[in-house]
């Protein structure tokens, strides 16, 4: 991770120690940490959503101060928190952004396309609205992968890469690239390949590996039966039976919307919170 940028979403709610760890962890890989600060704007007054033109203006006044105020707020913790990164000697800064839900993305994505990955705090799970929109901006509106359940400057000894030819799966090795080589041993799980290979075409996971080793991994393939259970769990009981300490996988090979109402393997990773995983749409 020398030299690289990794952008960290955090809120105002983000313990110190949270932002202590990962800002000594950055000083001593020499990541230079970004870390953009996120505070829900407060939502505007009820009569200002498709009111009649002459409808009353109520609450407006106080509506404005109460923005002043979590500005003000915002600003106090951006000066607390540029002190803990100070306090770790870490290369970086604290970029306060106030924002409505709806424009959180808009703020994340444009961070996350000059920096090399993306991370959240743990706290950001808290708060569904905030976890999803963050997530969705960086898979979808970024050229990067992001982070879950771990830190960005932890690397990696052995490494799960759950593969199945889709461009998703080959976008998230590519952009993991340095934590594969970063790690001692890095396995290729194929699931229930006869179903989801040509028979003709070379052994599932066979170029990923010959492309990997030759960029200095030890790999390791191996394919894996289903027997039918969602292929989310499958990549979870495998990649703990390997003693892996972090997935990689492609993210939405299946459109969000099916995502959202079937369930899936991105959303089976998304919701746990015990296996680090790394992923890229």
């Amino acid at each position: 991770m020398h030299n690289q940028t990794a952008l960290y979403l955090i809120t105002t709610d983000t313990p110190d120690e949270a932002l202590s760890e990962a800002a000594t962890q950055a000083q001593e890989s020499g990541t230079n940490l970004r870390c953009l600060l996120i505070s829900p704007a407060p939502p505007l007054p009820f009569n200002a959503y498709g009111g009649l033109p002459y409808a009353g203006t109520a609450g407006a006044d106080s509506w404005s101060a109460l923005v002043d105020a979590t500005r003000a707020d915002l600003v106090e913790r951006a000066s607390a928190l540029e002190r803990v990164m100070a306090d770790a000697g870490a290369s970086g800064d604290i970029r306060p952004v106030l924002s409505a839900i709806a424009d959180i993305q808009t703020y994340v994505a444009a961070s996350a396309r000059t920096a090399d990955l993306a991370y959240l705090a743990p706290n950001l799970r808290e708060d569904e609205e905030i976890f999803r929109e963050c997530v969705h901006a960086i898979l979808f509106h970024s050229p990067v992968g992001v982070l879950l359940n771990t830190t960005a400057m932890r690397a990696p000894k052995r490494v799960f890469v759950a593969w199945n030819d889709s461009p998703a799966a080959a976008n998230a090795v590519h952009a993991a690239k340095p934590l594969l080589q970063a790690a001692e041993d890095v396995i290729i799980g194929c699931f229930d390949p006869s179903t989801i290979y040509d028979t003709d075409e070379a052994e599932p996971g066979s170029d990923l590996a010959a492309w990997l080793s030759h960029a200095g991994c030890k790999v390791t393939v191996s394919q894996y039966p289903s027997g039918g259970q969602e292929i989310g769990q499958c990549v979870l009981q495998r990649a703990a039976e390997t003693g892996s300490d972090l997935v990689i996988m492609g993210a939405y090979g299946h459109s969000r919307m099916r995502q959202a109402v079937f369930g899936g393997t991105t959303r089976t990773l998304l919701e746990q919170t015990d296996m680090p995983v790394f992923m890229v749409h």
